[in-house]
């Protein structure tokens, strides 16, 4: 299949198909989530999508993922003009016809993403809710936590124009974590000295703001990615309260705070997320106008720039939220 529009995930229109495929044709314009399942394991027929056993054998923890390295089950990406898409007859789903190309392919990964960290949180009425990273995930968890009830969002990052987007975005609170001192103190502070009922992690193993984590998670390393937002989810929810991460932390170390999560009596959930699940309610909102995720996306790169948008998107220039990547032009 070419794909059409995707980074890591993609849609694209259905070339060949193989003779058990059924439910998909030629010329069907798909979307396809980034994790490769087989629909019919333990952990499928749970809706664990993102752990299914059979496409990542060799693995523990994670099922397969479009072009995620070996641990990930070692499948090539989408980024090239042709995809062999395994799995073909429970992955791909078809886009509705009233569904914009734009916003199918946000439904592959990072919306799907964000929604799932906002359920698990197991948000209650009137809640307050914080989300650490005001990437795509971190604007999508902040979106869909209203949608369960939240009685407040605040949204935690360190650059400016991404925090003034989410802000619109969402319609929630922003902090710049470079102007706070302390950051648990802080949202305590915010909160009656309680805590958030609810936080979540959708940073990971990249996270800034504090220099002994970033130079023994990134710059050594020493552990499996900088647990900055993990600390700070910890340290800022109340007790009782629950932890929800899905940012992402390579295997199989991290310096995290596990005794205070057992001493505050935390919930913590976690996981990749299971896209095929929640599309039908993800697509609902899109058809209901509650939501445009196309919105999120804000520069478009030719198959043959891939070099300059990983440029763009690694250094945060231009005011980088979402881009994607677009067929070669020739």
């Amino acid at each position: 299949m070419p794909p059409g529009i995707r980074i890591a995930e993609f849609t694209g229109v259905v070339e060949e198909i193989g003779p058990s495929v059924q439910n998909v044709k030629r010329g069907d314009h798909v979307l396809v989530p980034f994790n490769i399942f087989c629909g019919s394991c333990f952990f499928c027929r749970n809706e664990l999508y993102g752990n299914c056993h059979n496409t990542n054998p060799s693995a523990t923890a994670v099922g397969a993922i479009y072009g995620y390295s070996h641990t990930a089950g070692g499948y090539h990406g989408g980024q090239a003009e042709y995809v062999r898409v395994p799995m073909a007859d429970v992955g791909p789903t078809v886009i509705p016809s009233d569904i914009d190309l734009d916003d199918a392919v946000l439904l592959t990964d990072a919306f799907p993403t964000g929604y799932q960290a906002a359920e698990m949180g197991g948000i209650q009425q009137g809640d307050t809710v914080v989300v650490f990273g005001a990437g795509p995930v971190g604007i999508f968890a902040a979106k869909s936590a209203w949608w369960m009830g939240a009685g407040r969002v605040i949204v935690v990052d360190r650059v400016e124009y991404r925090l003034e987007f989410v802000k619109n975005f969402a319609q929630c609170e922003v902090i710049n974590f470079k102007e706070v001192q302390d950051m648990a103190v802080d949202i305590k502070r915010m909160t009656y000295w309680l805590g958030a009922d609810v936080c979540i992690d959708a940073v990971g193993c990249e996270a800034a703001g504090n220099a002994m984590q970033h130079l023994t998670g990134v710059i050594v390393p020493l552990q499996a990615g900088s647990a900055t937002a993990l600390h700070w989810c910890i340290n800022s929810v109340r007790k009782g309260g629950t932890v929800s991460i899905v940012g992402v932390y390579g295997p199989t170390f991290n310096a995290v705070p596990i005794g205070n999560a057992l001493n505050k009596g935390l919930t913590l959930r976690m996981n990749q997320a299971s896209v095929k699940r929640h599309l039908p309610r993800l697509i609902e909102h899109i058809q209901a106008g509650r939501v445009k995720p196309s919105e999120v996306i804000t520069h478009r790169f030719p198959l043959e720039e891939i070099g300059e948008a990983y440029h763009v998107f690694s250094s945060k220039l231009d005011n980088r939220i979402k881009p994607v990547l677009v067929m070669p032009t020739a």
